[in-house]
C-alpha cells in the first residue's frame, strides 16, 4: 500500500448533502474516506452509526477507514465490515483485550489499526505493533472536530517509526486532528503515511484542490 495518503473525514461533511460530498471525494485525489464513530461514552460526543455507514457503502469508491471512538468496539466489528469498512481502528484506551479485538478485525477480513490519545505514550504499543496494520496518533483530544493541532505529535511520530522499524512491523502511521495545509508536508516529512483532514477539506472553497495541495 502506497504512503503519503489523504483521508478526508466525513465528520466535517455536509450531512444534508452527504451523497454529493462522497461523490466529490470519489472524483478527487483522496485516497481513503475516514469515518469517525463516537458513542458519547468513550468521548463526550455522538457522531453517527450504521445508517450513515450504509450510505457510505452505497456510494463510496475509495478505501473506507473507520475510526471507532467507542467502548466495547468488538461488539460492532462484524457489522461495520459488512457495511464496507476496509480498515477499522480501535483505541488502546478502550480495549481491555486489545490483541483479541485486533485479531477479530483481521479474521473478519479487514485491516486493523490501534489508536493512541495524545497523552498515551507510544511505548504502550510495544506488544501489539507487530500485529497491527496501522497506528493512528491523535493530534487533538478525540471527540470534536476543528481543534488545534498538538505539537508533541511530531515527537510521537518519530517514536512510532522507531518502534515499527525495531519490530519489523509494516504498520502505517496515521495522524488525525488539526491537519491542514500549513502542517501536512511537515507531518509527511516526519514519517506520517496517512493524514486525516476534516475542516481543512470541507471548509475550503475548493475541496478537491485542497486535497491535491495536502498531498504535495
Amino acid at each position: 500500500m502506497k504512503t503519503k495518503l489523504i483521508a478526508p473525514s466525513l465528520l466535517s461533511a455536509d450531512f444534508g448533502n452527504l451523497e454529493r460530498d462522497i461523490e466529490m471525494l470519489n472524483r478527487s485525489q483522496a485516497d481513503w474516506l475516514h469515518i469517525d464513530v463516537m458513542d458519547g461514552r468513550f468521548v463526550p460526543n455522538i457522531s453517527f452509526g450504521f445508517p450513515v455507514m450504509k450510505t457510505v457503502h452505497q456510494h463510496a469508491r475509495k478505501f473506507v477507514d473507520v475510526h471507532l471512538m467507542i467502548v466495547e468496539p468488538e461488539k460492532y466489528v462484524e457489522e461495520f465490515i459488512s457495511m464496507g469498512a476496509d480498515l477499522i481502528s480501535v483505541h488502546y484506551e478502550a480495549c481491555t483485550h486489545l490483541h483479541r479485538v485486533i485479531n477479530l478485525i483481521q479474521d473478519k477480513g479487514a485491516k486493523a489499526g490501534v489508536v493512541l490519545n495524545p497523552a498515551t505514550p507510544v511505548l504502550m504499543l510495544e506488544d501489539i505493533i507487530a500485529d497491527v496494520d496501522l497506528v493512528l496518533l491523535m493530534s487533538v483530544n478525540p471527540g470534536f472536530g476543528g481543534q488545534k493541532f498538538i505539537e508533541n505529535t511530531y515527537k510521537k511520530i518519530a517514536e512510532t517509526k522507531d518502534l515499527i522499524v525495531s519490530n519489523n512491523s509494516t504498520a502505517l502511521i496515521q495522524i488525525d486532528g488539526g491537519v491542514n495545509l500549513d502542517n501536512a508536508a511537515k507531518l509527511f516529512e516526519a514519517g506520517a503515511d496517512v493524514l486525516v483532514a476534516g475542516n481543512a477539506v470541507f471548509s475550503s472553497e475548493s475541496p478537491e484542490r485542497t486535497i491535491e495541495l495536502l498531498k504535495i
